[in-house]
């Protein structure tokens, strides 16, 4: 299957992906397949065909527009053999309730680009700008800088959301042509990184303190969830070592779990299994929130 930067969504209007109003261009592929992940499309790097059973009126129109004859109408809907299925997105195009659709298409620069630009009227009056989220940005290192450097060019302020999942040489040279990043810090102890994410954290940490050395600006933020990292030694561990970074204080989002996601694991035909994971309740949030404050960090629940 040929390999390509493709984007799962355009977020107009977003209010939490960085200062001021911005649009948010979603990069596919991560990887890391975080147990909690809300947007498990974002995992893989390659298209997917999602289906909605509860959208789906039965019409037959996909099944009658397929080149490849993979889909057919039954009981419980429409079933695709993944055998025969090219992932043409025909069914896409003639479903007529969106009951089917596609994650992942494939953007020139030069299109982002015309997507971005307008919306700089916004863009200016709110202080906002442009974040390349995902997935993991940083995984498309080639072409995100191709997108910060033209951004770059506009005017444009450029923020960047990330894992922190990278080589470092790669994350200082994305650095040098963003203003700013939101960096994710979901644990201090590397194996259960590694258990609830697919991944070890040295590298992340590593990263982390060698972009705060650099003087960016950055954004810690943090998922919460009840019996994966909320207890008080990793809680604590985290707060000191997002303190003794170099520069000034960073700000501070802790981000609850909520279990939001498990229509879109269905839609891929997935099954969603919370586990032991669950929603930290108040006095949690707020014990986390006065632990990174006793630090003294800016700390925001929510956003």
């Amino acid at each position: 299957m040929h390999k390509q930067t493709l984007i799962f969504d355009v977020k107009r209007y977003a209010i939490n992906d960085g200062p001021g109003v911005r649009i948010t261009i979603f990069l596919k592929g991560c990887h890391l397949t975080c147990d909690w992940c809300h947007n498990p499309e974002s995992q893989s790097e390659y298209t997917q065909k999602m289906y909605s059973e509860n959208k789906c009126i039965g019409c037959g129109e996909c099944v009658d527009a397929c080149p490849q004859n993979a889909c057919t109408l039954t009981p419980q809907g429409i079933v695709t053999d993944p055998d025969a299925c090219l992932l043409c997105g025909t069914c896409a195009e003639v479903c007529p309730t969106k009951a089917t659709e596609m994650s992942g298409e494939e953007m020139t620069v030069e299109h982002i680009m015309e997507l971005i630009k307008k919306e700089t009227l916004l863009m200016d009056q709110s202080e906002g700008g442009v974040t390349f989220s995902g997935g993991e940005p940083l995984m498309h290192h080639e072409f995100l800088l191709k997108l910060l450097k033209e951004c770059g060019k506009e005017g444009i302020h450029r923020c960047v959301d990330t894992t922190g999942f990278a080589t470092t040489d790669v994350l200082l040279e994305v650095a040098k042509n963003a203003e700013y990043f939101l960096y994710d810090l979901k644990m201090m102890d590397s194996a259960k990184h590694k258990k609830y994410t697919g991944v070890a954290n040295e590298g992340i940490l590593k990263n982390l303190k060698a972009l705060a050395a650099t003087g960016a600006e950055i954004n810690i933020r943090i998922p919460l969830i009840k019996g994966v990292n909320d207890d008080e030694e990793n809680i604590r561990q985290s707060a000191a070592f997002v303190a003794a970074l170099e520069g000034d204080k960073k700000k501070v989002n802790i981000l609850p779990y909520h279990n939001i996601a498990a229509k879109k694991y269905e839609k891929l035909g997935q099954v969603y299994d919370p586990g032991i994971m669950a929603e930290p309740d108040e006095e949690k949030q707020q014990f986390v929130a006065e632990v990174f404050k006793s630090h003294g960090l800016e700390v925001i629940v929510g956003g």
